[in-house]
Formats: C-alpha cells, structure tokens, sequence
C-alpha cells in the first residue's frame, strides 16, 4: 500500500498558497515539500507587455532587492517598457510643434488681415 503524506503546516486545505509537492527523502520515506506561488513578470503600465531586465519576484520579494533589479536606467523605467517611451517623447514633440504651427498661422492670417485693411485705407 503507498505511503500516505500530510500537510506539514496548519492550514488542511488545498488552497493556492498551500500546494505542496510530494518529495521523497533519503531515507526512503515520503514528504509534503510546500511549494511556493509563482511569480509574474512585471508588466508596462500603458501596453501590458512584459517589462526586460526586471526582476521576476513575488510582491514583497521586491523589498529585500537593490534598486538597480527594480529599475532600468531610462526614463519611465521600471514602469514603462521602451517603445511607450518612445511613443510618448514623439507625441510631447508633436504636441509642442503643432503649438508652434498654429501660433505662425495665427499671426500669418493677422498680418494679412492688417495688409488687407491697408490696401482698403489707400484705394479710399
């Protein structure tokens, strides 16, 4: 007949955080070894994707580490992956040259609007 095991700790259920994998020892006798959740990669807050070169941790793992495995030197690092980056540095430069576009078109139309009245001033 096999060898029957039990949970080495208090909780008797078989619950996610309580998996145990069945291991057996040296001395020919087996135990519940608890086996540990596993752990996600951090993903970029904007696309979901997968972030390179941060450690993949459990929540409170990430405490004990040193910055530089929680961080790429970057901009957004650690937060962002490089092409939102990217995406959003273009979208900040678009932005502040369509500003400078339509500050030149306003003052073109103005500066046509005041040769207009001139030409009318001087044929009267």
């Amino acid at each position: 007949m096999a060898q029957r095991v039990t949970y080495r700790r208090r909780n008797p259920y078989n619950t996610r955080s309580n998996k145990i994998k069945v291991v057996k020892t040296p001395g020919g006798v087996l135990r519940a070894q608890h086996v540990k959740k596993l752990a996600t990669r951090p993903k970029c807050g904007d696309c979901g994707h997968a972030l390179q070169g941060i450690a993949t941790l459990r929540p409170r793992q990430y405490a004990s580490i040193s910055k530089t495995q929680k961080t790429v030197s970057r901009a957004y690092g650690g937060s962002r992956c490089a092409n939102c980056v990217k995406e959003r540095i273009v979208r900040a430069f678009l932005i502040e040259e369509q500003k400078i576009v339509k500050r030149v078109v306003k003052e073109q139309t103005e500066l046509a609007k005041k040769d207009s009245k001139k030409t009318k001033k001087s044929k009267n």
